[in-house]
């Protein structure tokens, strides 16, 4: 997979996920997920989000994209 379909494949994981934690909140309450990790997710997607407009010369592109690797990796390893 090319930088782009990583990203668009790790912002449809943060969605799953936060379709997920919607579920849990309608069977258990809000308070189920008081300390969840639904806003790393979303500052997570945030990232996903600026990388997707960044222009490949901007100097925070390679260290974005990196990371970016490593998260996609977390949820890689966790469907295996």
């Amino acid at each position: 997979m090319n930088d782009h379909e990583l990203v668009g494949y790790l912002r449809r994981c943060n969605e799953a996920d936060n379709h997920r934690y919607a579920e849990v909140a309608g069977r258990f309450g809000g308070d189920a997920l008081l300390d969840s990790h639904l806003p790393l997710l979303d500052l997570v997607d945030q990232l996903a989000r600026d990388w997707q407009v960044m222009d490949s010369t901007d100097e925070r592109y390679p260290g974005l994209t990196y990371a970016l690797r490593v998260l996609i990796q977390a949820y890689q390893s966790d469907s295996a």
